[in-house]
């Protein structure tokens, strides 16, 4: 599969760091499916580069990602979306994450 291309807008403004706004704005469009199980994401260093950000901020989004199972990496041939995980499991990640 191609990789996709991810329109994500970062506010530097905001008190939420940049690392959570990434990963929230990747869940919203898995969600809303912009984003479909079996895309490919950018590697975290592209994906920095585009955004003009650290490679450290894209790695914390899609390690929060990975750990909530969004995304999962395959060995040599990138990350991808996963299945959209059931709406009560996000529900409570999320109330636990603020």
């Amino acid at each position: 599969m191609a990789e996709t291309a991810l329109p994500v807008a970062l506010d530097r403004e905001s008190a939420e760091p940049l690392a959570v706004q990434l990963a929230d704005a990747l869940r919203s469009a898995a969600s809303e499916g912009r984003l479909r199980a079996g895309d490919r994401l950018p590697s975290t260093r592209a994906l920095a580069e585009s955004l003009g950000v650290s490679r450290t901020v894209t790695a914390a989004a899609y390690e929060q990602l990975h750990a909530e199972g969004w995304i999962a990496g395959r060995h040599g041939s990138g990350t991808y979306v996963t299945t959209t995980p059931a709406p009560a499991r996000c529900a409570n990640v999320a109330q636990a994450g603020r």
